[in-house]
């Protein structure tokens, strides 16, 4: 996020910066809380905390930083709800028997997350939103192929149960960390299912849309080349994290940053 984030204005830099630690505290809940039912009650904090950030008297540090943004972009408080439920959805189901279940929660994770950045970011057409919601998919799709092992000590499996089967593997060999041909198979299968939402997210934003969505153009190029280098390690995820460095990060959030520049729609000093 910090590469993608770098060349924004501060007001922008900030708002997305808030935005996204409220994502991942969501998110802290389901990842480190063991017991579901403390999980939920955690949830209905977010909830109530909600309520009380856009009532103008939030408590929590996160929901203070949003407080401005709020004030200052179209930040609105069903697309953080979609955010808290998305993570809701996760304590309950931790296998998916197919993709349009797994997709419903990536739109209620990702999706939700992505159309709230891009409207902070500013956009002249409607149709972007039709773009973040499928960006956010390509962004949920390649960390589940990242994170597939980590998720698997937390006995939680991303992929889908009937495409396991028609690749011959079992879900015992995800826990167990095992690796097969069978499995490669299906990591490549979802990694161009991945980048086919990546394909139909960029085809989808508007010409004049561009510049000002450029911060989340760049993390898309950012994730895009992990997910490339992932594959070319042979998807070892199962006990790998694959990362870029931090030089790379740079050169393509520059490269990205600049070569969108000419399209941009808003002020910088804003």
């Amino acid at each position: 996020m910090h590469y993608a984030i770098l060349f924004l204005p501060p007001k922008r830099r900030h708002a997305i910066t808030a935005l996204h630690a409220f994502c991942r505290e969501v998110e802290d809940v389901v990842d480190e809380c063991s017991d579901a039912q403390l999980a939920q009650t955690r949830l209905a904090w977010w909830r109530h905390e909600l309520g009380k950030l856009f009532e103008g008297s939030p408590g929590h540090p996160v929901t203070r930083a949003l407080l401005p943004v709020t004030r200052e972009f179209p930040l609105r408080v069903e697309q953080l709800h979609e955010i808290v439920e998305g993570a809701a959805l996760g304590l309950t189901q931790t296998r998916y028997p197919d993709f349009a279940g797994l997709a419903h929660y990536f739109r209620h994770t990702g999706g939700a997350a992505a159309q709230a950045a891009a409207g902070i970011l500013g956009h002249a057409s409607p149709l972007t939103a039709e773009y973040a919601r499928h960006l956010g998919t390509a962004f949920r799709l390649t960390r589940m192929i990242r994170e597939v092992g980590a998720d698997a000590r937390r006995n939680r499996i991303y992929l889908p149960m009937d495409e396991l089967k028609t690749f011959g593997v079992p879900a015992a060999d995800i826990v167990q960390a095992r690796y097969s041909e069978g499995f490669a198979k299906l990591m490549k299968f979802q990694a161009a299912r991945a980048d086919d939402f990546y394909r139909t997210a960029l085809d989808a934003l508007p010409a004049e849309d561009r510049g000002a969505q450029r911060a989340g153009l760049i993390l898309a190029a950012i994730r895009r080349a992990t997910l490339a280098e992932i594959e070319r390690d042979g998807f070892q995820v199962l006990t790998h994290r694959t990362s870029l460095t931090p030089l790379r990060k740079l050169w393509l959030a520059w490269k990205t940053w600049a070569s969108n520049g000419s399209t941009a729609t808003r002020k910088e000093s804003t």
